[in-house]
């Protein structure tokens, strides 16, 4: 049973930095393709970025791209989003998820964890 904990959300202020965690279980998460989304309060759920498994590769939404950096620890079965220079926009349920295909849908999601920020 696969199983992703998200972890590392809060309240920060305009500028503050945070890192989120996801913790994977029940998966071979070194070769799953691993991504961040965020849904804000009456808005869709948007691509955050994400990170290939075996090669680390990332790629981001413009939005938070140079502020925002995925990394993975295959070891640890852990993923991580280091969020800098936040912005009040950046408000929002924050979920990871897990690909076994580099080109497919994601199978797999945490339940989330809640980032504020304030102006």
């Amino acid at each position: 049973q696969v199983q992703l904990v998200e972890s590392g959300g809060g309240l920060v202020e305009a500028g503050g930095s945070l890192r989120l965690s996801c913790e994977a279980s029940g998966l071979t998460f070194s070769s799953y393709r691993m991504g961040w989304f965020r849904q804000a309060p009456g808005k869709e759920r948007e691509f955050v970025g994400r990170i290939r498994g075996i090669d680390r590769s990332t790629t981001y939404a413009d939005s938070v791209k140079g502020r925002f950096t995925l990394s993975r620890d295959n070891a640890k079965n852990t993923l991580y989003l280091q969020m800098n220079s936040l912005k009040p926009e950046d408000t929002a349920v924050y979920y990871c998820a897990a690909s076994e295909s580099n080109l497919g849908s994601y199978a797999y999601w945490g339940q989330g964890t809640q980032v504020t920020v304030s102006s």
